[in-house]
C-alpha cells in the first residue's frame, strides 16, 4: 500500500516536471541550455557539453564540431581548473526556432590555486537552433574584446 502511494506520488512529480518544462518560453530554455554548457565546462565534462553542439557546427577559421571538442579537451587537460565568467547575454530570437546570442566572456585557467594563472577576455557571437525541443549551438565567432573575430 505504502509503495503504491509512493509510486503514484513519484509519477505525479515527474508529470509536473514535464509539464513545467514544456511551458518554458524558448528564450528561457535557451538560457538554461547556455548555463548548463557553461557548468559542464567548469566541471570538466566536455562530452556532456558537446551534447548541445550541433553536428554541423562551424566556428572561427572553419573549426568544425570535432575540432571544437579537441580544443575543449585540450584546454581541460592543460588547466586543472577552468573558469568562465560571462557578461550579460544579449539574446535575439529569430524565425523558425533560431536565435543569436552575443556576450563577452572571461576565460581563466590554472592549477587549482587561489588565483588563476591565465586569463583571456573574448567577444562571442553564437548561432542557435531548436532541434526536437532542445537548443543546439551551430555557429560561433569569437575574438579579443574590441577586435575582429576570427
Amino acid at each position: 500500500m505504502i509503495r503504491s502511494v509512493f509510486n503514484c506520488m513519484l509519477c505525479a512529480v515527474i508529470m509536473l516536471l514535464l509539464v513545467a518544462c514544456g511551458r518554458q518560453p524558448p528564450e528561457q530554455r535557451l538560457r538554461a541550455s547556455f548555463a548548463a554548457m557553461q557548468e559542464n565546462v567548469e566541471a570538466g565534462k566536455p562530452g556532456v557539453f558537446m551534447g548541445s553542439v550541433a553536428p554541423d557546427f562551424v566556428g572561427n577559421q572553419g573549426l568544425d564540431r570535432a575540432g571544437l571538442e579537441r580544443l575543449l579537451r585540450g584546454q581541460l587537460l592543460l588547466n586543472a581548473k577552468v573558469g568562465i565568467q560571462t557578461g550579460p547575454l544579449r539574446v535575439e530570437m529569430g524565425e523558425g526556432g533560431t536565435a543569436t546570442v552575443r556576450f563577452t566572456v572571461l576565460l581563466t585557467g590554472g592549477s587549482r590555486g587561489l588565483l588563476p594563472e591565465r586569463g583571456q577576455m573574448q567577444e562571442v557571437v553564437t548561432g542557435w537552433r531548436e532541434q526536437d525541443g532542445e537548443w543546439q549551438v551551430y555557429s560561433a565567432d569569437w575574438g579579443p574584446v574590441g577586435g575582429e573575430g576570427g
